[in-house]
């Protein structure tokens, strides 16, 4: 996670930011705190990035990377606003013991937000920010199945905003963000999928942090929080609205460095 420090509404690269939208910091620093409070009472160690003037978007590091067991395939981000993070991250990474790779400059991939596993299967979101291209070549270089899922609607424009694997075999999405392909993709990949309205996608229920059998979310989704619970899962809200504005919510504010549990790797390392 990154600190808050320096987060703010200085440049408008989707369609949540604007900049006569201004974040109140104060309130900000309170809820990116209270989300690093309830990771920690679930038992997860945080470790942190240093926040950086001028780059108000670090504070998002869900972007820095695909962690892949003990590697770390460097994001290459689309809009230069967010480039300078790159050197930061590759260097953070690798004093967390990561061996940190990186991809050709010409292709534009942004780590976990765009590359998530369900199970063995790697789902990719291409077309607004990371490319098909970038994503084959991730897949190319952990070795491991991608299955590209286009991205249609702009406010979703990260994979993590419209998709979160639970475990494998269970994820929540919201289907209008992807186009009918990636739709049937999901449904005949995953048996169980927890819809998304567009009320609570808006307020990135999908963009949720999942630790075992607890899953932490924004707050004002109860539908989601309702089906959560009926299959065993223990929903956590916590206001994250002050991130939202900037287009992004607990999924985004952080980076698992041990592997998602919804990865089929991850047990078998």
């Amino acid at each position: 996670m990154c600190p808050p420090e320096f987060f703010g509404i200085e440049y408008e690269i989707n369609p949540w930011m604007n900049c006569e939208v201004q974040v109140d910091h104060q309130v900000a620093i309170g809820q990116w705190e209270a989300l690093r409070i309830i990771l920690e009472s679930l038992g997860v160690t945080i470790e942190l990035v240093d926040a950086v003037s001028g780059l108000p978007d670090l504070v998002f590091t869900a972007n820095a990377a695909l962690i892949y067991q003990d590697r770390a395939v460097l994001s290459r981000f689309r809009h230069e606003q967010r480039q300078g993070e790159e050197s930061l991250f590759s260097d953070r990474l690798t004093q967390l013991g990561f061996s940190v790779e990186t991809l050709d400059d010409d292709l534009f991939f942004e780590g976990a937000g765009d590359a998530l596993f369900c199970g063995d299967a790697l789902y990719s979101g291409y077309r607004i920010r990371s490319t098909a291209l970038a994503l084959q070549s991730v897949a190319e270089q952990i070795d491991e199945q991608v299955i590209p899922l286009e991205l249609v609607d702009s406010r979703f424009y990260h994979l993590d905003t419209c998709f979160c694997p639970l475990s494998a075999g269970k994820a929540i999405w919201f289907p209008g963000a992807f186009d009918s392909y990636g739709q049937e993709v999901l449904r005949a990949g995953i048996a169980d999928l927890i819809e998304l309205d567009e009320i609570e996608a808006a307020a990135f229920g999908a963009n949720a942090v999942v630790v075992g059998e607890s899953v932490v979310t924004n707050a004002d989704c109860p539908k989601l929080h309702q089906a959560l619970r009926s299959r065993g899962y223990e929903p956590l809200e916590t206001p994250l609205w002050e991130f939202v504005k900037a287009g992004g919510s607990a999924k985004c504010l952080t980076l698992r460095l041990d592997g998602e549990d919804a990865a089929g790797w991850k047990s078998s390392n």
